[in-house]
């Protein structure tokens, strides 16, 4: 019979150590999108396909984790190859969406886009993961999604099509939290990370073949630096969610889009508009919503000790 334990020891609860893990995380996801849009852009040399992007995201983070691997020699457990496989393609989608997104459309409207991951997620769950979703949680849902409406720009004039890759990114990646909520019951964040960037290079390597090109070595560095700046975004985060509730850790990761747009101002001279500023709040507002309902019903689940079943969001 295969061990499924955690090859891990649970961390002791840290919130204040947590929210500063996921701010440091969200500085460097900003920071690849950012390269991202470098890259695509044809700031460092000829604009980079997205697929080539992705491609230097998971080649540079597998050397990092495949380094810390040799170092530190963890400890696995039997691994479940498609629920990884099943994971690391949504999520290799996603990234390769994302990154395709911000080379046409502000940082933030893309970043603010993205937050809709977990709208997704909750929807996917209904039928894939045989969750209950109440009024509230629909309601949150409702809200982010007129969010990004507004952020799609709706008019003749204005829309953004590029928009819509973002869209779709934050489905793909709806879709790979669910993965991922299978894995981390059944694995240990280290091989979780390992594995999903063992397949994630796999995969991107297979696409990027198709649309090659020669890289310049500021290229090269740039991409170094996204995959490694992804690497240290992906371990700050795993250990946050390790030392305190989603439902807490979750609204401190919305700095993500103060980042992205500090950063894109600061290399692009692209400054969030009014409608940017109004969608992202909008969408923001319905994840807060969501955080907050779910910080309540895990103080009453405890407060009842699993005496009574906890109703759906």
């Amino acid at each position: 019979m295969s061990d499924t334990r955690p090859a891990f020891r649970p961390k002791a609860e840290s919130p204040a150590l947590a929210a500063a893990m996921i701010l440091v995380a969200t500085a460097f996801i900003a920071g690849t999108t950012l390269i991202a849009k470098a890259l695509g852009t044809g700031v460092l040399g000829p604009a980079l396909h997205p697929f080539q992007i992705s491609f230097g995201r998971f080649l540079f983070a597998f050397l990092a984790f495949s380094s810390a691997m040799a170092l530190l020699r963890p400890r696995l457990t039997p691994a479940h190859p498609g629920l990884h496989l099943g994971r690391t393609l949504f999520g290799w989608g996603g990234v390769t969406l994302m990154f395709a997104a911000v080379a046409h459309v502000p940082l933030a409207d893309a970043t603010a886009i993205s937050f809709l991951n977990p709208v997704f997620a909750m929807v996917l769950a209904i039928p894939l993961l045989g969750e209950r979703v109440g009024r509230w949680r629909w309601s949150a849902a409702a809200i982010a999604l007129v969010g990004a409406l507004i952020l799609l720009r709706p008019t003749p004039d204005a829309f953004q099509p590029a928009a819509l890759l973002a869209l779709a990114a934050a489905a793909l990646m709806g879709m790979e939290l669910i993965f991922m909520k299978k894995l981390v019951r059944r694995e240990g964040p280290f091989q979780i990370l390992f594995i999903n960037n063992s397949i994630g290079l796999c995969i991107a390597g297979l696409a990027a073949v198709t649309i090659w090109q020669p890289l310049l070595p500021a290229q090269w560095a740039a991409l170094a630096a996204l995959g490694l700046l992804m690497a240290c975004a992906q371990v700050f985060f795993i250990n946050a969610m390790a030392r305190a509730d989603a439902s807490f850790v979750a609204p401190f990761s919305y700095a993500t889009l103060v980042f992205a747009a500090a950063y894109d101002f600061a290399g692009f001279g692209v400054a969030p508009d009014a409608v940017t500023l109004l969608g992202a709040g909008v969408i923001l507002a319905g994840a807060g919503l969501l955080a907050w309902r779910e910080g309540r019903l895990r103080a009453s689940a405890g407060s009842l000790s699993g005496t009574s079943p906890r109703p759906p969001l």
